[in-house]
């Protein structure tokens, strides 16, 4: 059975390692969003860098999940103390899990602060694909896929939450997002 993989990044309003007191306060509730999205239902992995691994972002070993890759688009640092950027990349057994732990709980407090921490770029924040049981997906695959639907919209290679498709490329929308007269089952 297929499983879906989501991608998620956004550019902070400053740098994590000299934040501003609401970057920094982005930064302290990670922890716990993290922790409880872990925890839902439906979750099945997420990058995380190999224990004892040191660095930044783009110095960390991920492991099977690939060299750590950010989108063209992406202009800010990339250095221990330069990056503006919050980003993760996971593995759900299917839209309806991940639409709740992305929706409710604390991710949905966070969401509802987004424009406080990040900036606004005019692109996708996140994207979901589906892989074969058993795949890894990389960080290049998740920015390749966020690239591909800003150029191209949603297709079955990278969708979104409105504008989802089954892994079998039929489109397919869950009941309670997106327009009530656009609904597909």
């Amino acid at each position: 059975m297929p499983h879906l993989a989501l991608y998620t990044f956004g550019a902070l309003k400053s740098p994590l390692a000299d934040p501003a007191p609401l970057t920094r306060e982005f930064h302290d509730r990670a922890g716990a969003v993290y922790q409880e999205v872990g925890e839902h239902p439906g979750y099945l992995a997420r990058a995380e860098p190999a224990e004892g691994s040191r660095g930044a972002h783009f110095d960390l070993d991920w492991g099977a999940w690939g060299e750590f890759a950010v989108p063209a688009w992406y202009d800010k640092g990339r250095t221990v103390d330069t990056i503006a950027l919050a980003t993760t990349l996971s593995l759900w057994t299917d839209l309806r899990p991940a639409f709740e732990a992305v929706y409710g709980g604390l991710h949905r407090e966070a969401l509802s602060r987004r424009h406080d921490w990040f900036e606004r770029t005019g692109h996708p924040s996140h994207v979901f694909w589906w892989v074969s049981d058993g795949a890894t997906p990389t960080w290049q695959d998740g920015v390749s896929r966020l690239e591909h639907l800003h150029d191209r919209g949603a297709t079955p290679h990278a969708f979104t939450f409105h504008h989802s498709f089954a892994p079998d490329g039929t489109p397919t929308r869950l009941e309670d997002i997106g327009p009530k007269n656009d609904r597909v089952h």
